[in-house]
């Protein structure tokens, strides 16, 4: 009778003793890396669907300031003064506005 050995890969790899094979080397956590710049627009979007789903008070108030402005009793001289002053500061932060009119 022909006696055939056992054929098996891994037998060869560990020495032909498939009960002592080496310990496995532990392997570190998976890892997950975000970059500055996807930090940035997630915050964007973040911004962008709170002003979104913000409620739109600022029409009220624009109409309402129509309304000042077309009348004839609102637009006097220190409106125009506050305005124009306003307008100056925010051109120029760091100049007098006072305006001369």
């Amino acid at each position: 009778m022909m006696s055939v050995g056992r054929i098996n890969p891994l037998e060869q790899v560990y020495g032909g003793n498939s009960k002592t094979r080496p310990a496995a080397k532990p392997t570190k956590g998976d890892s997950v890396s975000i970059s500055p710049e996807a930090v940035e627009k997630a915050e964007q979007l973040r911004i962008t669907e709170l002003v979104s789903s913000a409620p739109d008070t600022r029409a009220e108030r624009i109409a309402e300031l129509k309304e000042k402005i077309n009348s004839p009793s609102y637009i006097n001289e220190a409106v125009l003064r506050e305005t124009a002053e306003s307008i100056v500061a925010s051109l120029f932060p760091n100049a007098d506005s006072t305006v001369v009119l």
